[in-house]
This record gives C-alpha cells, structure tokens and sequence, in this order.
C-alpha cells in the first residue's frame, strides 16, 4: 500500500483566520477519515504458515539464466583433446535423464576428488536427497558444458565392458580345469614374462606358475574375457564343500601386446561378427582350433583375491580413480583426454542402446584410445556381458567442467 502524505506550507499556516483554521481542520479530518476508510476495504495478503526450521539446510536451486546472448568461455586443448564450450540446450536429452540415478556415482566420485571438482562435493553430497528440478539447475548454474573433439579428426566410438561371475573350484576336477594365476614370482626381474603359448607349451614357464592357481573354471575363453575385463566375481566351490563368493582384481600382466581374438578372426575370413558371442559361436563349432585362437593374444593377466562382502556385491570393482564403478554411470576413457572423476554427458544412439546420459570418467583401459572414445560399465553377469560384448555403436562426449 502507497502511504500518501498532504503538503503543508509554513507561511500560508500562520496567516490563516481563525474560522480559516477551523475549516482547514474539518477538511483534513475529513480525508483521513476517508483514506482510513478506503485501506480497510482493501483486503491484508494471508501469511504463509510458519514453517518448522529443517535440520540441515537445502541447496537453493536458482534457476539457470536464459542462454540468450550467453557469452562462452574460450576453448581448452586438454591432453589430445580438444574442448569446445556449449550451450545447455546443446546437451542432447538433458532434461530427460533420470540424475538421481546418477548421484550415487557422483558420491563414489568424491571420495577421491581432486580440484576442480572436490570444491563441488559438498553440494553433491547435499543434493544426493534433492529433486530433479534441484540437481539440474545446479549443475547448470556451477558447471560449464565443453564438447570433446579429437585433436586429430576421427569418429567416436562407444564400447562396453562388464565384471565376468564365473563358477569356479580351488581345485581342478573333471569339468573345471583352466586356472587363473597370481603373478609369478619373478616377474619383476623378467621382462616381458613368457607368451600365451610358451606358459602352456614350455616347462621353465609352467614351473614358474606353479603354486600361483587361485581357482580353476571351465572354459578357456571365460577365463580369456576375464583377462581382458580386468577384474571379475567367482563363485568358488572350496575344498570343504563350502561356496564363496569372491572378487580377482587386476594385479600385473605379462607385459606382452594384446592382440583382439576377434579381429584375428576376421583377417581369418573366420567370421563376420567378431563381437563376444559370435566368437564363442565359433569356438564351438571349431573346437580343434581354439588353442590357436587363444594363442593370438600373447598378453595374459595376473589376480588378486579380494572378499566381496554383502555391501561390496552391490557395486563393480574399483577403476582406475580407485572408486567402485556403478553400472549404466561410470565409463573408462583416456586419462590423458580426460581427468578422473569428470562428470560428462554421453550421448551414443544405436541399434543396441539409445543412450543420452550423466556419466563419470572413472576408469581407463589399455583399448581406449583417443579423445572421443568410452568404454561404458554395464554391470556384472551375464546379462551384462550379453550386452558389453555387442555393444559397439557412434559416441559424443561433453565434459561438464566448474566454472
């Protein structure tokens, strides 16, 4: 409400008549009577009932400002990469995607950040109990979106990968007999370590695994996709009858090249799909050439055993960031393109997967090579090792990087 006050004049005052006055004094009485009349006609808005203090306080979700004549920061040139600044309505699907289910991943993340992003945690711990609305105009206010393009032009290229759980004997038996190693003794002092071939075929190689078998499975191409995993679960029968459930994580390697069975299969004119499952298809209609597949790849990888307790089962191994990997939200990338834990939109539409998403940079593998390339964390299982070993499909990255 407007308060109106009436202009008085000192001189004009003070020459007034009596009855002048008097008059003057009605007409003023007059007028407030009528002003105080008319305010209480005017309705009081209803205050807001008072609400109870909350026990820690929300983050304010202030909306994004309109883009319009948004002026973007300049490029960055990250390792072999290349950023470009975007706008948020550039990010294909971003309103769209289910971000709590992301936050656990984020979380994960924190534990180990390093600046920028540890700056960030506070809040990202904070809004793990927000709403969508709350989350997304955060990220929007406190993150600029950079694209990544290769520093040399190519296409990007989206692959999956996965945690094996196999069954497995601390003993060989009858139908389990392909053992998976701890590193050899002397592997630090011989370097490369023996090929594929020569630790099946020559006795000094042999010897010097002997005594390394942490389990034993059935077939030698689950063993092989375990090698090339990195890490996996094992359903272990033990020798008392007992079954434990336990992880191999990576813990060294031959240091000999790796060498894809499935692309010496195509030079092979052996097959036309080299994905997971149509080379375990013809592994089975070819049984008397499998050693030779197997030998193509010289590298072999060493285990550790890890317990896997109840709470630990719920997520994947840890990554290269030394986080637990969370299927669907962390992907391997090129730490030299990309630092760890790096929240990033992933945008991958194919024929096996449409994918437009929050991911984090979490791990690396010796495959993943260059600026706009993933290996994307479907989970553990076969399920997930269905998907992951078809999984091969055109991918655009951006990095969502502090401002």
């Amino acid at each position: 409400m407007v308060h109106h006050t009436i202009p008085t004049n000192s001189n004009s005052a003070s020459s007034a008549t009596p009855k002048s006055s008097n008059m003057v004094r009605v007409l003023v009485s007059a007028v407030i009577l009528g002003m105080l009349v008319a305010c209480a006609s005017v309705p009081l808005p209803r205050q807001p009932a008072r609400q109870p203090p909350l026990a820690t306080p929300p983050v304010t979700a202030v909306p994004a400002a309109p883009e319009d004549g948004l002026i973007l920061p300049p490029a960055l040139v990250h390792g072999k990469a290349r950023w470009l600044p975007v706008r948020w309505s550039d990010l294909p699907g971003f309103d769209a995607d289910a971000l709590h289910e992301a936050w656990n991943a984020w979380t994960r993340s924190c534990e180990r950040a390093v600046p920028p992003h540890a700056a960030l945690c506070p809040d990202v711990r904070r809004l793990s109990i927000g709403t969508p609305e709350e989350q997304r105009a955060w990220m929007q206010q406190r993150l600029q979106p950079y694209r990544v393009e290769a520093v040399q032009p190519g296409d990007g290229l989206l692959t999956g990968y996965y945690e094996p759980l196999l069954e497995a004997s601390r003993v060989p038996t009858a139908a389990q007999q392909v053992p998976l190693y701890r590193p050899p003794a002397d592997l630090g002092s011989r370097r490369p370590w023996y090929t594929r071939q020569e630790i099946d075929t020559l006795p000094q190689a042999r010897a010097g695994l002997r005594g390394r078998e942490i389990a034993y499975v059935a077939d030698p191409l689950d063993a092989l996709a375990l090698q090339i995993q990195g890490s996996g679960r094992l359903r272990v029968a033990e020798a008392d009858g007992r079954v434990s459930l336990v992880r191999v994580a990576y813990a060294g390697s031959n240091d000999q090249p790796y060498r894809s069975v499935g692309s010496w299969l195509l030079q092979q004119g052996a097959v036309r799909d080299a994905s997971w499952p149509g080379i375990k298809a013809w592994a089975r209609a070819n049984p008397q050439r499998l050693q030779e597949l197997l030998w193509s790849n010289p590298r072999v990888v060493f285990f550790r055993e890890e317990p896997l307790s109840d709470f630990d089962a719920a997520f994947g191994p840890r990554g290269a960031q030394g986080v637990p990997l969370t299927p669907g939200r962390s992907i391997a990338i090129e730490k030299d393109s990309v630092p760890y834990g790096t929240p990033m939109w992933l945008s991958s539409p194919g024929p096996l997967l449409n994918l437009n998403r929050l991911v984090f940079a979490q791990d690396t593998g010796s495959a993943i090579v260059g600026a706009v390339r993933a290996d994307y964390f479907t989970g553990w299982g076969a399920e997930a090792g269905e998907v992951a070993g078809r999984l091969k499909q055109p991918l655009a990255l951006w990095v969502l990087w502090p401002r």
